[in-house]
């Protein structure tokens, strides 16, 4: 990796107060500058996202959930530059409850992680082992992928439909656990009355708490925090391919292709073996920036021999020149060594992140003290920032940096779209305050919803500068 200064951007983060529901989503850049901020009536559920036609999709909280732990979620919608909302859907019913993360597509879908009720009876059906784990009530997983234009429905991923068992001979999901590695073993972890949140006693199995879409390889990575693995399926499957086992790019349907940080969730190794422990955030690194095609991971409780701390780590994944995932007979899927590896003072209680910036650099998020820092391949910080207020304690779920020329070369001030400021910009900027002409999101540079002679001071004072 390169040894590089602080990034040059943008960076885009939602700090939720302990407080106020409300909140507010800004913009700043690495003189800690507010560029432009968006408003909210309900608190984040997890991180925002900008587009580059500068509009942000926000997963926020509903008020009144139908299924409520960490992370819990509800609503997302899609906010212009200026603040309108352009459209919003909320997914809180006796079905699916929307938490956590969500991922803009590039056809412009949404995915969504929601968790799924299924009630004891249909647990046992599965398999689900009665005699050391009464069940209430299990939340299982679904991804939906969202078409806000249309509102509908157009893809989706359970993992009901990808489970294994051992103990059941005479249902369809027996097998040997250490034998499909693909599938999921229903008894692994507590739910219903067993399983324990931040909110108390509730049916969260999986807490799945990231999901991440990469567009190469039209694959989706999602982390589970309470079985502290990492999961990987296809993406390319129709819907009836994704509901089986074989189909789509891969072939194998909607199983997993690939799964990684507790090998004896599938019966491949012991607990010695596990490197994830409640880990928060997966994401593919961008292919041209250094690390590209990796992925890296908050690991809230890495493990690493007889040593427990917070990591930011980076793999490799096993991919072979047709783009399968090697493992080989009997053993768990590689890497069994980290490509890089972070342990600064990091450790959170709930959630943290971090994204590979194009130098090399890393953005890491600690979230219960609302911090973010940058820093580069050696581990070294170039740059910090801790949110404060007024409304007391705040935290930051997760946070990302954008070019300055991401917003489809939007430069604040750049009112002519040549990558820099100058004295046409002025020019131009005047003419629009005199025809009152709002609509170059460029020239409203303090943020507050029009064009007028403070963005022309603030203008000229960033070109002397």
């Amino acid at each position: 990796m390169l040894n590089a200064q602080v990034y040059d951007g943008y960076t885009l983060y939602t700090p939720m107060s302990a407080t106020d529901n409300n909140a507010t989503t800004y913009l700043m850049n690495n003189d800690y500058d507010i560029l432009h901020t968006w408003t909210h009536d309900q608190g984040p559920a997890s991180m925002p996202y900008l587009l580059p036609d500068s509009t942000v999709i926000y997963p926020y909280r509903v008020p009144f959930p139908t299924m409520s732990s960490g992370g819990v979620g509800g609503g997302i919608q899609k906010q212009s530059w200026d603040g309108e909302i352009l459209w919003e859907y909320e997914f809180a019913n006796d079905q699916y409850q929307h938490h956590h993360d969500v991922e803009p597509l590039p056809n412009g879908n949404i995915l969504i992680i929601v968790w799924e009720k299924k009630t004891a009876q249909e647990a046992y059906e599965m398999g689900r082992e009665t005699i050391d784990n009464p069940l209430n009530v299990m939340w299982s997983t679904a991804l939906l992928e969202l078409n806000p234009d249309s509102g509908e429905i157009e893809w989706e991923w359970h993992i009901w439909d990808h489970t294994v068992q051992d103990i059941y001979p005479e249902l369809p999901n027996y097998g040997i656990i250490s034998e499909h590695p693909e599938l999921f073993d229903i008894n692994r972890g507590a739910a219903g009355n067993n399983a324990g949140g931040p909110q108390g006693a509730n049916g969260d199995w999986m807490h799945i708490n990231a999901v991440d879409y990469n567009p190469i390889l039209d694959q989706i990575a999602i982390s589970s925090r309470t079985q502290n693995e990492i999961f990987i399926i296809d993406h390319s499957t129709n819907s009836e391919e994704v509901t089986g086992h074989t189909g789509g790019n891969s072939g194998m349907g909607g199983d997993f292709l690939y799964r990684w940080g507790n090998p004896e969730n599938y019966g491949r190794g012991t607990a010695e073996d596990k490197i994830l422990g409640m880990q928060h955030g997966v994401n593919w690194i961008n292919t041209d920036y250094p690390g590209g095609g990796n992925l890296i991971i908050f690991n809230n409780e890495h493990f690493s021999g007889e040593d427990e701390h917070t990591a930011v780590i980076e793999i490799k994944t096993p991919l072979d020149e047709n783009g399968n995932y090697i493992i080989l007979d009997d053993l768990a899927y590689g890497p069994t060594n980290l490509e890089w590896l972070y342990t600064g003072n990091i450790s959170t209680p709930m959630q943290g992140g971090a994204f590979r910036l194009p130098n090399g650099n890393t953005l890491i998020t600690q979230t219960h003290t609302a911090t973010i820092i940058e820093v580069d391949s050696e581990g070294d910080e170039v740059w910090s920032f801790t949110h404060e207020g007024e409304s007391g304690s705040y935290w930051i779920a997760r946070c990302e940096k954008y070019a300055p020329d991401y917003l489809n070369n939007l430069l604040l001030g750049d009112l002519n779209n040549d990558g820099g400021l100058n004295v046409l910009d002025i020019v131009i900027l005047a003419n629009l305050v005199l025809a009152e002409d709002n609509s170059n999101p460029a020239g409203d540079l303090n943020s507050d919803g029009s064009q007028n002679i403070l963005d022309i001071v603030l203008l000229v004072n960033l070109i002397l500068e």
